[in-house]
């Protein structure tokens, strides 16, 4: 059971959703069959849609798993896009791998192999959007690494950010969870009320931050 959205409420939204086709859909299957964490289903549509307001030229995915997310970005935007990602699982990687040159993709989409905290250092330019969707206890880490490569303009994108209803209320937290928790509630805390930023939570699927940049960090003009 959801200690985000009412059951009954989720249920309608995803049912109601148009279903994925082709290699996504054979994703998404896969992904439940193994247990393998994607975005869900209310969350993909979401971001279509940012995506097609925004059209950006360049991504930034921390945390790439089988490749859906990049996949789904690289499809609704098309071969003009961009798309850096990171992973450290081997298993995953290759899975990646094997996903997107199915997918037609490997021109648009490079996978970093490793460690993000390592690997977002090699990353070089400017980015349109920004996708953290990887270890939940170091969001805020993985903040101050990319934030400074975000255009102004540009759109953070923080998913899981709710992390099954224990970040919003302590009598859902499960006790092997409360440093998790803590790390998240403080990163919340931060991309709400910093000045450069505005930040909308969004408590669908596992929960979904919207942060639209809207000056470099450090500008007293913010």
């Amino acid at each position: 059971m959801s200690n985000i959205v009412n059951e009954l409420v989720q249920d309608y939204i995803r049912n109601t959703l148009k279903d994925k086709e082709g290699l996504l859909k054979e994703l998404e299957d896969y992904a439940h069959e193994n247990n393998v964490p994607i975005i869900h289903k209310e969350v993909s549509e979401l971001l279509k849609v940012l995506l097609k307001m925004k059209k950006p030229k360049r991504i930034l995915e921390v945390g790439c798993a089988i490749g859906y997310s990049s996949i789904l970005f690289a499809s609704t935007l098309g071969e003009d896009v961009e798309i850096i990602t990171v992973e450290r699982n081997e298993k995953m990687i290759e899975k990646a791998k094997e996903n997107i040159k199915l997918a037609g993709f490997e021109n648009n989409i490079t996978i970093l192999e490793g460690d993000a905290e390592e690997k977002l250092k090699e990353v070089q330019g400017e980015f349109d959007i920004i996708f953290l969707d990887a270890a939940k206890g170091q969001y805020q880490l993985f903040y101050d690494m990319v934030i400074d490569k975000l255009k102004v303009d540009g759109l953070l994108i923080s998913d899981n950010i709710l992390y099954q209803g224990m970040v919003a209320h302590d009598s859902f937290v499960i006790r092997r969870k409360k440093t998790i928790v803590k790390r998240m509630r403080s990163y919340l805390d931060y991309i709400s009320n910093c000045d450069y930023l505005t930040t909308s939570l969004i408590p669908i699927a596992d929960g979904v931050a919207l942060s639209y940049k809207q000056s470099e960090r450090g500008d007293l003009n913010a």
